[in-house]
């Protein structure tokens, strides 16, 4: 009862302490990851949001992130399944972003007209092969580095890593922290719990709900992994796939995308990080695979990456009022062609973010590669406005969506 209590504590003290202010007005900054697989073609477009929730693109965008991007012809699976491709620290007015083709973490400092620059050393070392997350606590750093890259597949299993975050931004590894996983298991997402010393992950091919303990040095402690529940998987040709993870902001309780089955998963965790699963709930869309939350935890919202017809993707929003029973209230489909991957709510929760990319040969080639924008009312329902289209080579798969809004 001791460590449930403990828990509820620092969900509500971390919730309070990793949102940003309420937008009242003033500038909010959205950023997104070209993934441009040149030599040195990754870089990061910022746009400022103004009162009316439009996105006006900041002078010098896109920002170069020293490092390259991944680009799979095959439209496969694997290589492009992450979260957290770049997050920021409000604290500190810093943005984190991986060069998933080249192996390094991009470190910048957000000025204050939302433009950015690399921090000395930056890109640093990654700690392994095709970075694609990366999650924060305090000042330590945690990287998933997923060798799925397909066309530089090496025999480096994946791994979760820490990284201690310098007073100037750098980045320095935390010895022996690394935690290695099965080779092929596609690593997807370092999920840090606020105000606890847990750490979240899923295995996306390897069909596990990863769970670590941290302590004060940044050393990862892994628990024994959790298999998806085979009872939600009758059919047996439907793979057990994990990929999008969300906490709920101030209560023990994890939602995670079946992605094969189209359902939304509830779990419980204890002060350990111990996962419970509890139930599932429907999702109308096709693949379920990212999630957010509100500040409140009364609604949630997912990107279904694929559609009936194969040219489009939906987002969902769900009625979280009753926590550990999800209801669906809408299922919107995406203006244009592509497929919805990572999102993003602002800091006022008015606005959510959607990037989209070409999973599928349905799509034409150069579609996708659009942030689109949703106006989130009252009710927590979403009205797309108009999308923003990046100005990418073809073949190139946009990812990753963070947001800043001053403290």
């Amino acid at each position: 009862m001791y460590r449930k209590v403990l828990v509820l504590s620092l969900l509500i003290v971390g919730s309070l302490m990793a949102v940003p202010a309420a937008f009242a007005g003033g500038p909010e900054f959205v950023y997104v990851e070209s993934n441009v697989q040149s030599a040195g073609g990754n870089a990061i477009y910022a746009f400022q949001r103004s009162a009316d929730g439009n996105l006006t693109l900041i002078h010098g965008s896109p920002f170069p992130a020293g490092g390259s991007g991944v680009q799979d012809a095959s439209l496969a699976l694997g290589p492009y399944d992450s979260d957290q491709n770049l997050i920021i620290d409000p604290s500190r007015q810093l943005l984190f972003a991986v060069n998933s083709g080249s192996d390094t973490i991009a470190v910048f400092h957000i000025n204050s007209d939302g433009s950015l620059h690399a921090v000395n050393g930056s890109p640093f070392p990654s700690g392994g092969t095709n970075p694609v997350s990366v999650g924060l606590a305090g000042d330590t750093l945690f990287v998933v580095n997923k060798n799925g890259d397909f066309p530089r597949v090496s025999s480096v299993l994946p791994n979760y890593t820490a990284f201690r975050v310098n007073h100037d931004g750098s980045l320095s590894p935390v010895k022996g922290s690394t935690v290695s996983v099965a080779l092929g298991s596609s690593p997807s997402q370092a999920l840090v719990v606020p105000g606890t010393n847990l750490l979240f992950g899923a295995d996306l091919f390897g069909g596990l709900m990863q769970s670590f303990r941290f302590d004060g040095d940044g050393h990862l402690h892994q628990n024994q992994p959790t298999a998806l529940p085979p009872s939600e998987f009758p059919d047996p040709t439907a793979p057990r796939w994990p990929l999008g993870l969300i906490t709920h902001p101030r209560l023990p309780l994890l939602y995670v995308g079946f992605v094969t089955i189209n359902r939304l998963g509830v779990y419980r965790f204890d002060g350990d990080g111990h996962l419970h699963f509890l139930r599932s709930a429907p999702n109308s869309g096709v693949a379920i695979c990212w999630l957010r939350t509100n500040r409140s935890g009364t609604r949630l919202y997912t990107s279904n990456t694929a559609s009936a017809t194969g040219d489009t993707s939906s987002v969902s929003v769900y009625d979280t009022s009753d926590p550990d029973n999800p209801r669906e209230l809408q299922t919107v489909l995406l203006t244009g062609q592509g497929n919805a991957r990572q999102i993003e709510l602002s800091g006022d929760g008015r606005s959510l973010y959607v990037i989209t990319g070409r999973f599928s040969p349905l799509i034409p080639n150069g579609q996708g590669n659009a942030l689109h924008i949703f106006d989130i009312g009252s009710d927590g329902l979403v009205e797309e406005k108009t999308p923003i289209q990046l100005p990418v080579p073809a073949g190139t798969l946009s990812q990753g969506v963070a947001v800043y809004t001053p403290l």
